[in-house]
C-alpha cells in the first residue's frame, strides 16, 4: 500500500483530504504546519506527499527545500496544494522541483488523478526494464496505468497468418506496430547466400515491430509465422501518442534499446565462437524459456529442424546429428518430430 503524506493546516480540508485519499486505497500521514511534515517525512519516507503553501512555521516551499537536500526524501513526487492560483507562484513551485500543482477548490477526481499518474510516474523512473517483449509490455503498463495495455491491442483489426507467412520484410518501412493474440512468429536476417540468421522470437502476448518505429528507419529484419497466427495492428499514430505523452517513458525506451544491442552483442559473440553443442543447447533453453507455461515441468516444442537450425546458427545436418547425440545422453526425447527436453539442468549445464 502506497503511502502518501498529506500538509494542511486547514483541519476541514485535511480531513476532508484523507478521507478521499483513504478510500482510494492509500495509507495517510498527515501533519498541520510544515515543521511537523516534515518530521513525519524523515520518520515514514512516504511515497507522495501532498503539501499546502501557506502554512505557519514552514510554508509548502520550505518544505519542498529541505525534502530536496535530504538524501533519503529526494525525488519523492510532490504536489502542492493551494488556493494560490496565480501563474507566478505555479512557476516558482515547479522551479523548486514540485511535480504537480492542485489549486483549491478541487475535486476528488482532480486529487486523485494527479496523485496516480504522479505516482505511476515516479514508479517508471525507478523500473528496470529488460530489452525483450516482457520489458516492453512490461513499460507500456507501468507508463500508461492499468488499462493502457488493453486500450492499446484491444478493438483493433486483427489479421490471420499461415505458418510460414511473412509479416513484415526487411527494408520496408514500418507504418504500424503488430501485438500478437495468437500463435508463434520468429524474425530473422539471410545473408546474400540466402543463410538465415533468427533475431528474435516471439510469443503470444508480445509486440512486434517497435524497434523499427523507434528508430525511425526500415525493418533490419523480416518477420514470419512459425505456426498459424493472429496479430492485432496498432496504428503508429496510436504507439508515438504513448511516448510522446510522457517523457520519462521515451526515456526507458531509449534505454531498453541500448540493453537490446548488449543482448544481441552477446548473441553474435555465442553464435561465432561457441562449440556446436553448446549453439544447440542455447537455442533449446531459450526456446524452453520463451515458449514453456511451466518451467518445472516437461517441454515439447514442435519445431521445423530447419528453423531450430537458424536459431542455434548452424547447418541443418549438424543440427540432426547434434540432437541425435543428445537423444542418446538421455538429454532429449523426440516424439512424433516433437522435441521434448528430459534433463534441463544438464542441458543447462552445457552452456557454461
Amino acid at each position: 500500500m502506497k503511502k502518501i503524506l498529506l500538509i494542511e493546516d486547514n483541519a476541514e480540508i485535511r480531513e476532508n483530504t484523507e478521507e478521499i485519499l483513504e478510500l482510494a486505497g492509500y495509507k495517510v500521514l498527515t501533519a498541520p504546519d510544515g515543521k511537523k511534515g516534515m518530521e513525519v517525512a524523515i520518520r515514514h519516507r512516504p511515497d507522495l506527499v501532498v503539501c499546502d503553501i501557506m502554512m505557519p512555521v514552514l510554508d509548502g516551499y520550505g518544505v519542498l527545500h529541505m525534502m530536496q537536500r535530504n538524501e533519503d526524501l529526494k525525488g519523492t513526487p510532490f504536489i502542492f496544494l493551494s488556493a494560490k492560483s496565480e501563474r507566478g507562484d505555479f512557476r516558482k513551485g515547479m522551479d523548486l522541483g514540485a511535480d504537480d500543482y492542485i489549486t483549491k477548490p478541487f475535486t476528488g477526481t482532480d486529487l486523485l488523478n494527479a496523485v496516480e499518474s504522479r505516482l505511476r510516474k515516479a514508479e517508471l523512473k525507478k523500473e528496470q526494464f529488460s530489452p525483450d517483449m516482457q520489458g516492453l509490455t512490461k513499460l507500456i503498463d507501468v507508463a500508461g496505468g492499468k488499462n493502457a495495455l488493453q486500450h492499446l491491442r484491444e478493438g483493433r483489426n486483427i489479421e490471420k497468418y499461415k505458418k510460414k507467412q511473412v509479416i513484415y520484410s526487411e527494408g520496408n518501412r514500418p507504418q504500424r506496430l503488430y501485438y500478437l493474440q495468437k500463435g508463434k512468429v520468429k524474425t530473422y536476417k539471410r545473408n546474400d547466400d540466402g543463410k538465415e540468421l533468427v533475431v528474435e522470437l516471439y510469443n503470444t502476448g508480445d509486440f512486434l515491430g517497435h524497434i523499427a518505429l523507434l528508430e525511425g528507419g526500415v525493418y533490419k529484419d523480416t518477420a514470419e509465422a512459425i505456426e498459424e497466427a493472429e496479430v492485432a495492428v496498432i496504428p503508429l499514430e496510436d504507439f508515438e501518442n504513448l511516448l510522446n505523452n510522457n517523457n520519462d517513458v521515451a526515456v526507458q525506451f531509449l534505454r531498453m534499446l541500448a540493453g537490446n544491442v548488449s543482448t544481441k552483442e552477446q548473441q553474435l559473440l555465442g553464435l561465432a565462437y561457441n562449440s556446436l553443442r553448446k549453439k544447440v543447447a542455447e537455442a533449446l533453453m531459450n526456446l524452453m524459456k520463451k515458449y514453456s507455461a511451466d518451467n518445472d515441468g516437461p517441454f515439447s516444442i514442435d519445431i521445423s529442424r530447419d528453423n531450430l537450425a537458424t536459431i542455434a546458427g548452424t547447418a541443418t545436418e549438424s543440427l540432426i546429428r547434434t540432437l541425435g547425440d543428445f537423444r542418446e545422453e538421455k538429454l532429449i526425447d523426440i516424439q512424433e518430430g516433437s522435441i521434448v527436453i528430459l534433463n534441463k539442468q544438464k542441458l543447462a549445464g552445457l552452456l557454461y
